[in-house]
């Protein structure tokens, strides 16, 4: 049983959801089938299709898997941000602190979370020119978010985490995935949400990304957000 959304609705109220997610409610392994089937109807670079899902439910590989999480957050660390990352980041006021607010929330529950989904896809990139990069992430990002369209359809929540990433050696192992041919792209909780009446987010303006033509740099960063 899916939810009546309209595919508007589906791609715009498919949220990252980290405070909203039911700890208490087992996930249906026939739910999550359903999910990577429809995920793996994505588009795939050359037809290669070498991705993967790797679900967790069973109690105590969920507890090693979100202690991995719960190490791995001090040690990620991410490109510093510009000055227009961070006009983009407070554009609207205080969504950016109801990002990290929902991040800590998560963190506190992690161990309650009754299924986890860290896809992977054959094939590493470290140190790779942006033309494989592209190829790789080009074949299992459009699949994983297809499962998250997925999900959220049938009334499940998700977030997209980069969590693995200090970490990914010691995850790929307690999941027994070959470290050096299969490539961890994420890590994703998965549950049921706490009501299903999701809303668009508020995103910059339109004219601050469309580019038409030829690139052009709209209003400086500089200037005041609204409020």
């Amino acid at each position: 049983m899916t939810l009546d959304l309209t595919p508007d609705q589906l791609l715009s109220t498919t949220r990252a959801v980290r405070k909203r997610l039911d700890f208490d409610r087992p996930v249906p392994r026939s739910l999550i089938e359903e999910c990577v089937d429809l995920a793996t109807q994505a588009p795939t670079g050359r037809n290669r299709q070498r991705w993967h899902f790797v679900v967790v439910t069973e109690p105590a590989q969920r507890r090693a898997v979100a202690d991995i999480f719960l190490r791995a957050l001090p040690l990620a660390t991410g490109h510093p941000l510009t000055e227009a990352d961070v006009w983009r980041m407070n554009y609207h006021r205080d969504s950016t602190d109801r990002v990290f607010d929902g991040l800590r929330h998560l963190a506190t529950h992690i161990h309650r979370v009754p299924a986890f989904v860290i896809p992977g896809v054959e094939g590493r990139t470290d140190h790779a020119p942006v033309s494989v990069q592209a190829g790789v992430w080009g074949s299992i990002l459009p699949a994983v978010w297809s499962f998250m369209l997925a999900a959220r359809a049938r009334g499940l929540g998700t977030t997209w985490t980069t969590a693995q990433g200090p970490l990914e050696r010691e995850l790929a192992e307690v999941l027994g995935v070959p470290y050096d041919e299969v490539m961890l792209a994420a890590f994703v909780p998965l549950a049921y949400t706490l009501g299903t009446d999701f809303k668009p987010a508020r995103r910059i303006p339109r004219e601050h990304v469309l580019h038409w033509d030829r690139w052009s740099r709209g209003e400086h960063p500089s200037a005041e957000p609204p409020r």
